[in-house]
């Protein structure tokens, strides 16, 4: 009974947490990008164009775009994509739809086209970062992107730059020159802010370490920080001094963890980091996991 209540409120604080992303998506959407009239990285931005040319609301355009794309991913990368993009692809629409209710006439907020843009890329990386963090994603562009790097063989962060592009250049159909170069600029920027806090946490460090503490860093390593390290013997070039290597594969707060133990433990060890863009690995079954089991 226990592990039911546990799992029914582990999905409802995921369920939350996605929504609340979602809401901060869709507010940038409608109160920046909107008024901006710019088609900035996302199938909203789409879904401003072909509100020029077709007679339907910009969330009903949002919803069949979205639907459609949804359709697609599901027949080309298969079902396992996705619960989590199907719930938060039909929630924005829905968030969008709620707005023009409340806002019927809204204009834009900062008066300048300019910082509806930049305005735009702040609060809705916010919201994208949280997607990605849990798993998730606000569907349209994202599945795109997916498709071209499973059939094109294109990287999933250079195929989002691309069907970005595509979308910003869309707006060269309906706005002036000022507007297409905006467009074009707030996908750039756009994709660095994604870049950055998005791709680069998932981003781990390989540290090699030699040290005088080598059976204290290692269990440290092992114990502390619960993660594995590989030890070689290196033998210096100078005077053919044989030492050994610790070698061992860190995120983000787990390096800040590491980095402080051995300047605390030994502040002239020698040290070499690597930034570790992607890695496969079976995860080892602790013995004390291993017990519980």
């Amino acid at each position: 009974m226990s592990d039911v209540k546990g799992k029914t409120g582990a999905v409802l604080r995921e369920t939350a947490v996605l929504t609340g992303a979602v809401a901060i998506i869709a507010a940038g959407v409608f109160f920046f990008l909107v008024p901006s009239h710019t088609s900035v990285s996302s199938i909203s931005g789409l879904g401003i164009v072909l509100s020029n040319f077709v007679p339907l609301p910009l969330s009903v355009i949002t919803m069949i775009l979205n639907v459609v794309l949804l359709v697609i991913g599901f027949m080309t990368c298969g079902k396992e994509f996705g619960q989590k993009t199907v719930y938060t692809s039909v929630l924005l629409p829905v968030f969008l739809g709620l707005l023009e209710r409340l806002f019927p006439n809204f204009v834009s907020i900062t008066g300048s086209q300019e910082l509806d843009v930049l305005c735009y890329i702040l609060v809705v990386s916010v919201g994208v970062s949280i997607l990605f963090n849990r798993n998730a994603s606000s569907g349209g562009l994202d599945i795109v992107a997916k498709m071209m790097n499973k059939y094109l063989h294109i990287e999933l962060g250079r195929a989002m730059s691309l069907s970005g592009m595509c979308v910003a250049l869309s707006a060269a159909l309906v706005y002036d020159k000022k507007t297409v170069v905006l467009s074009l600029l707030g996908t750039y920027f756009n994709g660095i802010i994604l870049d950055h806090f998005i791709f680069d946490h998932n981003k781990k460090r390989r540290v090699c370490i030699i040290t005088e503490k080598e059976e204290a860093l290692r269990q440290f390593i092992i114990q502390d920080l619960h993660s594995g390290a590989t030890i070689y013997e290196a033998i210096g070039a100078y005077n053919f001094e044989k030492h050994n290597e610790i070698i061992t594969i860190v995120n983000k707060s787990e390096y800040q963890k590491l980095m402080n133990f051995i300047n605390r433990e030994d502040p002239k060890a020698f040290i070499t980091v690597y930034n570790v863009s992607d890695m496969r690995y079976q995860p080892k079954v602790w013995e004390k996991e291993a017990k519980e089991r």
